[in-house]
C-alpha cells in the first residue's frame, strides 16, 4: 500500500496539473479584480488598503519605510519589498523564515530549537545591523552563542504586513541600520472589518502535519463611527518536533506559544489620531545539545503615538511615538553536561537574560513648492535606551558571554524629496548619530554625520532609473564590547574590547523600476525592480583569533598538562575577541518582478550577495548563498479559488563554519473563499521531501509538511 506521504504528494501534483489544464480555457478577456494582490488570495476586509494608489500587485502596495512618505512600492528609489497579509495566509507561513523566503536579498537565520529569528539583509546581520521594528518599536534582544547574535520573537499570525528596505538608504529610521530595515506591522481593525462595518469577530483554526501542530487565532473589534476603533487578538500555536527529508526526527524543535494583541485608535478631531499597541507573547520550549535547557521567553512590545495629517495643512504631517520593548528568556537546566557540572550547575539551575528597550521617534513632513519644484521636507529625532540584565546560577557562561550594561543611541535627520515635472526626482538627507555605552567599568561613546543622495530619472514612461550614495553608522553593542569569559569545552578565552570603533558603511547603488499596464492584454500589469549595489564598511566588527595558539585536550575533563606529553590528544585553539576589520565589502544584485493578467499571476525574485574581508582577503561568513524563486498562481470561479506553486533554488555555499549544499524547495497552495466570511487555505511545503540544511543552520530543515486552516468571520454594518 502506498504511504500517506506518497498519496499526498500525488494528490497535490494532480491538483496542479488539473488546474493548469483548466487554465488553458480561461477567457482571454478575464477582468482584473482591483481587490487582489500578487499572492492571488481573496482579499480580506483590510486587504483593499491604500486603493487610492493601489492595483492588484504587491509591487503597487504603499510603503513609507524608505523615505517616511507614502509612495507605491514600485516607485520607491531603493531596494524595497512588501509582504502582505494575503501572502501570509496563502503560504500558511509558520515562521518569519518561511514568510520571507522569496524576498530578494533577505535571509533569516534561526536555531531549530528556538522560535527566535534573525534577519540578514545583503549579508549584514547581528547586533543591530538590521533595524527590526514591530509597530515602530526596535527589537534589540541578543544572547551570545553559536547562532545569531540579535534575534526577535514574532508569530506570523500576528503580522499584518512586512516592509523591507535593503541597505543604509533608510538610515532615517534609526541608528545602526547599515544593512537595512525590516518593519513589521501587526494586525489591526482594518484587517478584520471592511470600511462600513461597525463590529465583528474572526476565528481561524488550523492544523499541520510533521510537527506544525495546532493553531488557533481569535480576533474581534469594533468601530465607534470614525471617532475610535478597538482591536484584540489571541493566538495559540502548538508545534512539535519535525522529521527532515530523510525521515529523521529532529529533537527539541517544538514550542508552545500563547499571545495577545490589543490596539486602539482615537480620533478626537479631524486629522488627529492617538493610537496604542500592546503585544505580549509567551513561548516555552526546550533547547541545547550537551546541556539541555527548558526555556521560557516572554516578549512584550508597547507603543503610544500621536499623528496629525490633513490635506489642507500641507506643512504639518506629524508623528510622535514612544515605545517600550522587553524580552526576557528564563532558562532552567534539564540535563547538565559534565562541563556545567564542574561549575556546580545541576538540573534545576537557572539563568535569565533580560533586555528592555525604551524608544522615542518624532518626525514631521512639510510639503511645499518653490517654483516648478515640489518638496517633501522631512525632519525628526529618535532615541533608544537599552538596558541588559543577566543573572546566572547555571555555570556562569551566560553572564560571561552576554554581559549586562546600558547603551544609549540618539539621532536626528533632515531629508528633502524634490520632484521636477514627471521625469526627475532627487532625495537628499543628512543624519546625525551619537551613542554612549557603559558596563563592567568600561565606557565608550562616539558620533557622526551620515549623508545620502538619490537621483531618479524617467527617460520614458514606465521606466525610472536611479542612483544612490548613502552612508550609515553602527555603534558597537554591549556584548561586542564587554564580552569576557572562558568558553566551555573545548576551552579558550573570549576577551573584551572597550576600544572598538563604530562601523561606517558607504553604499553605492543603482536600480531601475518598471511599471506597465495593458502589455499583452487589457487589464494586465507588469511590475519590476532591479538593484545592484556595493556596500563598503569601514571598521567592520567581527570575532577574530588573537594571541598564540594553545594546545587544548579533545577529551572533556582531561587536564591541560596532558598536552605536554601527548600532543596528539590536543588541538591548537586561539583566544577570541571582537575587533575592527579595516575594510569589508558586500556587493550584489537583486531582482523582483511580477506579471498579473487577471486569471493568474507569476512572480520572480532573485538575489546574489558576495562578502569579503578586504583587509585579509577572506570571505565574510555572513554573506548568504545566491537564491532564486518564483511563484505561479491561477484564479477561478470569480477569483474565489486560487491555486499555485512556489519554487525556490538555493545555491551551494562552501565558505564559513557551516557550509551548505545546493537544493530546491517546492511548495503548493490553494485558497478558497466560499464567501466574504468563510475561507479555507491549504498548503504543502517541501512537496518532494527534499533533504536540506540551510546555510549557517546546524540542523536539517523539515520534510514534507501539509497545512490547512479554516477562517470564519462575522461582522455587522
Amino acid at each position: 500500500m502506498a504511504s500517506p506521504v506518497f498519496m499526498l504528494r500525488v494528490a497535490a501534483v494532480s491538483l496542479l496539473a488539473t488546474v493548469s489544464m483548466a487554465a488553458l480555457s480561461v477567457r482571454a478577456d478575464a477582468q482584473t479584480n482591483a481587490s487582489r494582490n500578487t499572492s492571488g488570495a481573496a482579499a480580506p476586509a483590510a486587504a483593499v488598503d491604500e486603493q487610492d494608489v493601489g492595483t492588484p500587485l504587491v509591487l503597487d502596495t504603499v510603503t513609507v519605510v524608505a523615505t517616511r512618505t507614502r509612495e507605491r512600492l514600485v516607485d520607491t528609489l531603493a531596494g524595497a519589498s512588501v509582504v502582505t497579509r494575503d501572502d501570509i495566509a496563502l503560504q500558511q507561513s509558520g515562521s518569519v523564515s518561511e514568510l520571507l523566503r522569496n524576498v530578494p536579498g533577505v535571509t533569516v537565520q534561526l536555531s531549530q530549537d528556538d522560535p527566535a529569528q534573525a534577519i540578514n539583509i545583503r549579508g549584514l546581520q547581528d547586533f543591530g545591523r538590521v533595524n527590526v521594528l514591530v509597530d515602530g518599536a526596535r527589537q534589540n534582544f541578543q544572547t551570545s552563542g553559536h547562532g545569531a547574535n540579535g534575534v526577535f520573537y514574532l508569530d506570523p499570525e500576528l503580522i499584518g504586513s512586512v516592509d523591507i528596505v535593503r541597505g543604509p538608504v533608510s538610515n532615517i529610521y534609526g541608528s545602526g541600520a547599515i544593512g537595512g530595515v525590516a518593519s513589521f506591522t501587526t494586525r489591526g481593525i482594518d484587517d478584520l472589518l471592511r470600511e462600513n462595518e461597525r463590529y465583528g469577530a474572526e476565528q481561524k483554526t488550523g492544523y499541520g502535519s510533521n510537527g506544525s501542530g495546532f493553531l488557533s487565532s481569535t480576533a474581534g473589534g469594533f468601530r465607534i463611527g470614525t471617532a475610535a476603533d478597538v482591536y484584540g487578538q489571541f493566538v495559540f500555536r502548538d508545534k512539535r518536533p519535525y522529521n527532515d527529508g530523510d525521515g529523521n526526527r529532529i529533537d527539541r524543535t517544538g514550542s508552545d506559544l500563547s499571545a495577545g494583541l490589543f490596539k486602539f485608535n482615537v480620533r478626537p478631531a479631524e486629522g488627529h489620531t492617538v493610537s496604542g499597541t500592546a503585544l505580549y507573547q509567551d513561548y516555552t520550549f526546550e533547547n541545547g545539545s550537551s546541556t539541555v535547557f527548558r526555556s521560557h521567553v516572554t516578549s512584550g512590545t508597547y507603543t503610544l503615538g500621536y499623528t496629525f495629517s490633513r490635506p489642507d495643512v500641507p506643512w504639518l504631517d506629524l508623528s510622535v511615538r514612544g515605545y517600550y520593548a522587553a524580552t526576557k528568556n528564563e532558562q532552567r537546566i534539564l540535563s547538565p553536561s559534565s562541563t556545567f557540572q564542574q561549575f556546580d550547575a545541576d538540573a534545576g539551575s537557572r539563568r535569565t537574560f533580560d533586555l528592555g528597550t525604551y524608544g522615542i521617534d518624532i518626525h514631521n513632513t512639510a510639503r511645499f513648492s518653490t517654483g516648478p519644484i515640489d518638496h517633501a521636507l522631512t525632519f525628526g529625532v529618535d532615541g533608544v535606551w537599552d538596558d541588559v540584565t543577566v543573572t546566572d546560577q547555571a555555570g556562569g557562561f551566560g553572564s560571561a558571554f552576554t554581559p549586562g550594561g546600558k547603551r544609549n543611541l540618539f539621532g536626528g535627520f533632515i531629508q528633502d524629496e524634490l520632484r521636477y515635472n514627471d521625469w526627475l526626482r532627487v532625495i537628499g538627507a543628512l543624519r546625525f548619530d551619537s551613542y554612549d555605552l557603559d558596563g563592567n567599568g568600561f565606557s565608550s561613546s562616539g558620533d557622526r554625520v551620515s549623508p545620502k543622495i538619490t537621483v531618479g530619472v524617467t527617460p520614458v514612461q514606465g521606466i525610472e532609473l536611479y542612483a544612490t550614495y548613502a552612508e550609515g553608522y553602527r555603534a558597537p553593542s554591549i556584548s561586542e564590547t564587554l564580552i569576557s569569559g572562558t568558553h566551555p569545552f573545548p576551552a579558550f578565552d573570549i576577551l573584551p574590547n572597550p576600544d572598538l570603533k563604530p562601523e561606517t558603511a558607504h553604499n553605492i547603488e543603482g536600480g531601475v523600476n518598471i511599471s506597465y499596464d495593458d502589455v499583452l492584454k487589457t487589464g494586465d500589469k507588469v511590475r519590476g525592480k532591479i538593484n545592484v549595489y556595493r556596500n563598503d564598511v569601514d571598521d567592520y566588527i567581527d570575532m577574530v583569533d588573537v594571541g598564540a595558539p594553545q594546545l587544548t585536550p579533545v577529551i572533556p575533563g582531561m587536564p591541560a598538562s596532558v598536552c605536554r606529553y601527548s600532543p596528539r590528544l590536543c588541538i591548537p585553539l586561539y583566544d577570541q575577541q571582537y575587533q575592527n576589520i579595516a575594510k569589508a565589502r558586500l556587493e550584489g544584485a537583486e531582482l523582483e518582478a511580477a506579471y498579473d493578467w487577471g486569471g493568474g499571476f507569476i512572480t520572480l525574485a532573485a538575489a546574489r550577495t558576495n562578502g569579503k574581508n578586504r583587509t585579509e582577503n577572506l570571505p565574510l561568513a555572513s554573506a548568504p548563498p545566491a537564491r532564486i524563486g518564483s511563484t505561479v498562481g491561477l484564479r477561478f470561479f470569480d477569483d474565489k479559488l486560487t491555486v499555485g506553486a512556489r519554487w525556490t533554488y538555493f545555491a551551494a555555499k562552501k565558505s564559513g563554519s557551516t557550509p551548505s549544499e545546493a537544493y530546491h524547495l517546492v511548495d503548493v497552495f490553494a485558497s478558497y473563499a466560499y464567501n466574504e466570511n468563510v475561507r479555507a487555505d491549504f498548503s504543502v511545503q517541501n512537496l518532494f521531501d527534499q533533504q536540506y540544511t540551510e546555510y549557517r543552520h546546524s540542523q536539517a530543515g523539515s520534510g514534507l509538511t501539509a497545512k490547512g486552516a479554516l477562517t470564519v468571520r462575522f461582522a455587522s454594518y
